[in-house]
């Protein structure tokens, strides 16, 4: 199991090795990468320079000079989201291409799940809101990030984030039916697997995910997002909740027996 790859597919090729089934929790992309701000999207696009300057306002805590800067940015481009859908493309023929079969995956905030269909193969399976068996195991998979209350979306912007409501992740959560393991991107909503050490704040954990571990107990729920959380691992009942890592960072799957 593998979340977070941004960018990282020569680790993800090897990911699967001795395993039988891959499995992909989401943010496939490297939009902004933060250690080497000459990759990524962003790097391409603006250069290392202008990235560290965006990086270094992105970890304050002036979001409206973030917000105007990095629409400073896209504005001096003639086509910005053409510009980003082509690197976006050009990444996704990377990752999916390095994926070994069988690989089941759903999709994170910082990809655009409307282009994954074009690369579902033989042995890769986009799931979103469905549910797989692996090994007599009920995989059930939801996606994404979760939006912000009152967030107005700039229909102008070169590029969404895969957020959607509670709503929206409360009925994905019901069409997989009860499962053994809840794959999510985010963390169910659980203040030690939500909160990163490093960034010093609480990123979005779900409350339908932990409803819907407290109400059906599921062997694992397994899921990213937080990539410096205060616990990967802590335990609601029955189920074992599980950060399964950084991998862009670290390289290495979490492995799941049973």
């Amino acid at each position: 199991m593998v979340s977070d790859v941004h960018g990282n597919a020569e680790a993800l090729a090897r990911a699967g090795d001795g395993a039988d089934a891959l499995v992909v929790l989401g943010d496939l992309i490297d939009f902004v990468d933060y250690y080497d701000h000459s990759k990524g999207i962003l790097g391409r696009v603006f250069g290392a320079e202008k990235v560290g300057i965006f990086a270094e306002l992105r970890r304050g805590t002036r979001r409206a000079d973030t917000a105007s800067y990095i629409r400073s940015l896209w504005d001096g481009l003639a086509d910005a989201r053409s510009v980003v859908e082509e690197a976006v493309l050009e990444q996704y023929h990377a990752l999916f291409s390095a994926m070994s079969a069988p690989t089941y995956a759903t999709p994170g905030n910082v990809d655009s799940p409307h282009l994954w269909p074009q690369f579902a193969r033989d042995g890769v399976h986009v799931l979103d809101g469905e549910a797989a068996e692996i090994g007599g195991l009920r995989f059930g998979f939801a996606g994404g990030g979760l939006m912000v209350p009152g967030l107005v979306r700039n229909p102008n912007a070169p590029w969404f984030p895969y957020l959607r409501t509670e709503e929206d992740m409360a009925s994905a959560l019901e069409r997989m039916g009860q499962v053994d393991v809840l794959c999510t991107h985010i963390p169910p909503l659980v203040p030690e697997l939500t909160y990163d050490v490093v960034a010093r704040r609480p990123e979005w954990g779900s409350r339908g995910a932990l409803d819907k571990i407290v109400r059906e107990r599921p062997r694992w729920s397994v899921f990213g997002h937080v990539h410096q959380p205060l616990a990967r691992r802590v335990r609601v009942g029955y189920t074992e909740c599980v950060n399964v890592g950084h991998f862009q960072r670290s390289g290495k799957p979490h492995v799941l027996n049973w």
